[in-house]
């Protein structure tokens, strides 16, 4: 399982600044696209959140993780904002501020 927490913690270091991934697209981009919840499992035991910027991580609907590790969901909107992403109703517009990352 370490080498798929790698994986995924590589993907994850690629999203950019104000932009954020889907669960989903995380997994298929780490080699898997049915561990959408072995990302989150990961993000959840994140061994350095300062380089692995986890709270770049929504589900399909856009909206923050109530199980944020970090201080809980409105420290991930809080985290997102600072970065200039902004939120409708509790999502974040995947349109406009979806990661494009291949």
């Amino acid at each position: 399982m370490d080498n798929a927490f790698e994986r995924i913690y590589a993907v994850v270091c690629r999203i950019p600044r104000g932009r954020v991934a889907t669960y989903g697209q995380i997994a298929a981009l780490a080699g898997n696209p049915r561990w959408s919840r072995v990302v989150g499992y990961a993000l959840h035991h994140n061994p350095d959140p300062v380089r692995i910027p986890c709270h770049r991580v929504v589900n399909r609907l856009g909206e923050p993780s109530s199980a944020f590790a970090f201080g809980g969901a409105s420290a991930q909107i809080v985290l997102l904002a600072e970065e200039g992403v902004s939120f409708t109703d509790g999502r974040v517009d995947l349109t406009r501020f979806g990661w494009k990352g291949r």
